[in-house]
């Protein structure tokens, strides 16, 4: 009978220990090779969102210069447009004074004098002396009925001694404060002079 005394255990044992640090190293071979080739993944894939990136804010900084652009272009229709505006404007209404100064002649009754005229804007007031009271309402009819002119509002009246009145005249006269507005859109059937309207507040 023959008895193997060699320490077979210990062979196998040691022959288990260097198959498990292999695995263990193939192991940890192969999960170096896949993080590796991930971050290489990840790294290209950051590559690629940087250069869109990088291509993205160049055209947006491309847009912002043609969005100013097109806000200057913008601002300036915005300024020829007031500004053809305005003209219109002055064009339409390049005759109102002389059709005013026609209206205060038209609607202005006898027995009432004017000291001044002063037009803001379609804004108009007119200070002037009355012999009467009625005649400053007459005034003011005669206004409502005009074509041209509108919206009569008396400011102001009051019993004044007029220096130097002559001595047919009453020596003290009704100064009074008239503000009304000019109509600036012409009415039908009056283009371009006063229509037939003004002559409802001729002087009586």
């Amino acid at each position: 009978m023959r008895i193997n005394l060699l320490p077979h255990r210990e062979q196998k044992r040691l022959a288990r220990q260097r198959q498990f640090v292999t695995l263990v190293v193939a192991l940890a071979v192969l999960g170096v090779a896949i993080v590796a080739l991930v971050h290489a993944v990840l790294a290209a894939r950051i590559d690629n969102q940087n250069s869109r990136n990088t291509l993205l804010k160049t055209e947006i900084a491309k847009l912002d210069e043609q969005i100013k652009e097109i806000d200057k272009l913008r601002d300036q229709i915005q300024q020829v447009l007031a500004r053809k505006a305005v003209v219109e404007t002055l064009q339409a209404n390049r005759n109102e004074a002389v059709h005013l100064l026609d209206q205060l002649v038209r609607q202005l009754p006898e027995g009432i004098y004017l000291r001044s005229v002063k037009q803001t804007d379609k804004k108009v007031q007119i200070v002037g002396y009355a012999q009467s009271n009625a005649r400053v309402s007459t005034l003011m009819r005669n206004i409502e009925g005009s074509p041209w002119v509108e919206k009569p509002e008396l400011v102001e009246i009051k019993l004044v001694t007029m220096p130097g009145a002559a001595r047919t005249e009453p020596a003290r006269m009704n100064e009074f404060t008239l503000n009304f507005e000019i109509r600036r859109a012409a009415p039908a059937g009056a283009p371009g002079s006063p229509a037939p309207a003004a002559a409802k507040g001729g002087k009586s």
